[in-house]
């Protein structure tokens, strides 16, 4: 990855990395463009996201041109390629429409072009616009509103998404879902729950169903959270659980690419098993072959007693702090 200063002309990040076109595996490139900022986060922001850091105030519609100039030097004609801002792409205050003309034109060779936006900003109007090569990324996280509303607190509903999604796919863009693991305030089995019923109502109007893990990044609720013990990043065990249920279910390919896998921060095991499992999710995130999933560890036996623990305590806590070996307690 490559990360420059913090001059508004320099893009947040930049990388390459491998994602699937066409039905196989290419190389992709990855451009964080740095803006003015996600509108929902300056009214009250998302309780898991602390990518607003990313963003400056005084960031111009001339200055984007500048990043974008920058990674196109830095471009070798991979067939895919992911433009993120901390926002919303489709947020004319983020991206002016001339910009992602730009955008739109300087990508128009590549086999696939991604973006993300909220979907209010998602309109039929706005999607038109896009070359047919586009992916619209939908952070859909949940199919419960409540869930949405009062753990995620993201400012929109599943219904909003979907209709964002359809409308994608109506123009003849492709759609990737992102569902979210374990928000705050819910129990790592009531996640699981949520996550593989936000993927099945996803399946709808989704190509590819991406699963993202929360991971703790500074300055969020969560973080404040994870602090006090009072939530866990979920286990790779339960993103194994989400995707092999999942599999076989919908059409969709389902995926994942976790943040900080395997980091105190992020989605993990004990330890023991972390990387072999992470591979095991990479590796099934390209070959859809549930055997790919299966991965043996005695820590498996541990997440599970995790599971009992939550019910008995009635909390979404971290349990892992006082509980360990099925219920013997311990302290720190």
């Amino acid at each position: 990855m490559e990360r420059r200063g913090r001059r508004p002309s320099d893009p947040e990040a930049l990388w390459k990395e491998k994602d699937m076109s066409r039905g196989e595996a290419v190389d992709a490139m990855v451009l964080i463009l740095r803006t003015s900022g996600c509108s929902w986060a300056k009214k009250r922001g998302c309780t898991m996201c602390g990518y607003n850091a990313a963003s400056s105030a005084d960031v111009t519609p001339d200055h984007l041109r500048a990043q974008l100039e920058k990674a196109m030097a830095r471009y070798d004609g991979e067939p895919f390629v992911k433009v993120y801002t901390s926002g919303s792409f489709l947020d004319d205050r983020e991206v002016p429409p001339d910009v992602r003309d730009d955008i739109y034109s300087a990508f128009s060779g590549c086999e696939r072009l991604l973006f993300e936006s909220r979907p209010e900003y998602a309109t039929r109007d706005a999607l038109s616009q896009a070359p047919k090569n586009a992916t619209l990324a939908l952070g859909l996280e949940s199919s419960d509103p409540i869930v949405m509303r009062d753990c995620i607190a993201k400012g929109f509903t599943p219904a909003d998404a979907r209709r964002a999604g359809v409308d994608a796919k109506d123009l003849g863009l492709s759609v990737r879902s992102y569902v979210l693991l374990k928000p705050p305030y819910i129990s790592e089995a009531n996640a699981i729950e949520d996550a593989v019923a936000t993927g099945i109502y996803a399946d709808g109007f989704s190509d590819e169903i991406s699963i993202n893990p929360v991971n703790v990044q500074k300055f969020t609720e969560v973080e404040r959270l994870w602090r006090a013990g009072e939530f866990r990043p979920p286990w790779i065990w339960s993103l194994i659980e989400v995707m092999s249920r999942l599999h076989g279910n919908v059409s969709a390919r389902v995926m994942s690419s976790p943040s900080g896998g395997g980091s105190a921060r992020g989605v993990h095991n004990g330890g023991c098993c972390d990387a072999k499992a992470l591979a095991a999710v990479e590796k099934y995130s390209f070959s859809g072959d549930a055997d790919d999933l299966k991965v043996d560890c005695g820590c498996r036996g541990k997440w599970e007693s995790y599971l009992r623990a939550e019910a008995m305590l009635g909390t979404p806590a971290d349990v892992d702090r006082c509980v360990v070996d099925g219920m013997a307690i311990r302290t720190r």
